[in-house]
């Protein structure tokens, strides 16, 4: 996982591990569950902090992880252009280019298949916005 440096001299991971530690309750859990997951399935990620949010990029935007009252959100900048066979998006699916996962609290992650999704919008970047 490449880090992005930041202009205030906190790294953006430095910054999505503050942001973490700050939500005591379930989503900060969620939240770095969701990172971990997202770190895992492309390593050559570079995380950034952006917007005050996390942010994930390879030859630009992939994902992008938003903290809500009653949800944590994952946003797929390009996900509008995405296979999703297991039909994780469940919201933004009006939006033009990006699509979304809600993850309430208690809910189970299909890891594999959101790591596959991950793998399928870093593909999607590296080909230049072609689908295969």
């Amino acid at each position: 996982m490449k880090k992005a440096d930041s202009k205030d001299g906190v790294t953006a991971s430095q910054h999505i591990d503050n942001y973490i530690k700050e939500l005591t309750d379930w989503r900060g859990k969620m939240l770095a569950r969701l990172r971990k997951l997202i770190q895992d399935a492309a390593p050559d990620l570079t995380e950034e902090w952006k917007w005050d949010t996390p942010v994930w990029s390879h030859k630009g935007n992939v994902v992008a992880a938003g903290v809500f009252k009653d949800h944590v959100k994952l946003n797929f900048f390009k996900g509008a252009s995405l296979g999703d066979p297991n039909g994780l998006f469940n919201a933004g699916l009006d939006a033009k280019t990006s699509r979304a996962i809600d993850f309430a609290e208690g809910e189970e992650i299909n890891e594999a298949a959101l790591k596959e999704l991950v793998r399928t919008a870093v593909a999607y970047n590296l080909s230049g916005g072609k689908k295969k």
